[in-house]
This record gives C-alpha cells, structure tokens and sequence, in this order.
C-alpha cells in the first residue's frame, strides 16, 4: 500500500488500536514481575523486558501462522502462565544474609530472573498479539515494522504506569494473576486440539474456563503465599531461640 492510499491510514490506525489494547497484557506482566526488584532497578528490568518482549514479536512475525497451527501449543502456553500467574502472587524473598537459603520463595528479585519471567511470558500472550498486528498490516512490512516499533512506547509507558498502581493500590498485583490466569484460560480452549470439542459445548464454556482458571491462579497465588508466610515466621522463631 502506498502511503497517499487511504487504506494504509486505516491499516495505521488498527495497528495503533491494537497495539494499545494488546500492549496491556504485556505491560501487566512486566510491572507484576518488577515491583520485587530494588528501585535502582525497576528501570532497568522495564527496559529489559520490553526489549525481550519486542525482540519476541519480531521473531514471532515471521512463523506466527505456522505455530498457532502446532497442536498443543497454546495449551502448553496456557499452563506456563498459569504458572507464572501463580508465581507472580507469591511474596518478595526475605530471610536472614547468610543463611544459605531463603525462608521465602516467591517472585523472581534479581535483575537476569525477573526478565527471563518476563520473556517466557510474553512469548506465550505475544502470539494473537502479533497475529493482529499482521493482519492488520495486509502483508505490508513497513506496516509490521511500524507496528512493532509503536508497541515499544506503549509497553514502556503502560508498565511504568501500572507500576505506580500497584505501589498506591496493592489490590492490582491480584487483579493483574486473575488477569493472566484469564487469558491461560482463552489459550486452553483456542488450541487446535480443543477448539472443535469446545465449539461443540454449550456457549458459557467459552467465558467460564478462562474464570475458572483467573479464580484458580488467585487462590492458589494465596495459598502458596500463607503457607510461605507461616514457614517463614516459625523460621523467624526457631532462630530466635537459638
């Protein structure tokens, strides 16, 4: 498309709207994974993270049709960010230095953890997010490109912003687990293996495993949490007496 036809401003259009509302999820999971990491390097774990997401999306462009073809790839994908929607929940690390081993184990602290959390999920959400870049693109590749290049502001900006959420409302950190549990659902149900069985079920099925599965992660998440938070203060206590 040439750029005096009024198609390619539409197409520019569709892509700026999608890489709005697509970029969301991504900029969820990279506050998520950062709000753990000192201050100093909350920035640099941002930065990181939408390079990785970026860099993703790049690759993905190229194979996306071929893989959302692969059976079992989005129900592999959807148990991984179960998984990381769970993860996410747990408390910050804490334990006395020296002890060898932490009386916590939650979210990933360190700069080289919280990006390789951030990248394995972002690989899993990054696949419809790319498809709808494409086909808005009509195979044009400046339109890829542009695409590409106008979700690095939108994920920078979003996860900074959400970020300043979670720290004035902690309530956001479960919104945000129950959110990717949602989606690890809508990808269990859209592989190639389960989509025809659950086009055959009645209709509520199509919202209610993605709910089942965003309720599961939050209480799972709490779960795992209380559990670490009771062995962390009988931890607390034995040492105490020592």
């Amino acid at each position: 498309m040439e750029v005096t036809d009024p198609q390619f401003w539409v197409a520019v259009f569709q892509i700026v709207v999608i890489d709005i509302a697509l970029g969301a999820d991504n900029a969820v999971v990279i506050a998520l994974a950062c709000r753990h990491l000192p201050e100093h390097k909350r920035n640099q774990g941002i930065f990181w993270g939408a390079a990785g997401a970026i860099g993703i999306r790049i690759l993905l462009v190229f194979f996306a049709l071929k893989l959302l073809t692969l059976p079992y790839l989005k129900i592999t994908g959807g148990l991984l960010l179960l998984w990381i929607g769970v993860k996410l929940l747990l408390p910050e690390p804490a334990g006395p230095a020296g002890e060898g081993e932490s009386m916590v184990k939650g979210g990933a602290t360190t700069l080289p953890g919280v990006i390789k959390t951030i990248i394995i999920a972002d690989t899993v959400m990054s696949l419809d997010n790319v498809m709808g870049i494409a086909g808005a693109a009509r195979d044009d590749l400046m339109l890829v490109i542009f695409g590409l290049l106008f979700s690095v502001p939108v994920i920078v900006w979003g996860s900074k912003l959400v970020m300043k959420w979670i720290e004035r409302f902690p309530v956001i950190i479960v919104i945000g687990a129950g959110f990717l549990g949602w989606v690890a659902g809508g990808l269990l149900t859209g592989d190639t293996v389960s989509r025809e069985w659950v086009d055959a079920q009645p209709a509520y099925l199509q919202w209610l495993v993605p709910a089942v599965c965003s309720f599961g992660v939050i209480v799972t998440g709490k779960w795992l949490t209380a559990r670490i938070q009771k062995k962390a203060r009988l931890t607390v206590d034995l040492l105490k007496k020592e």
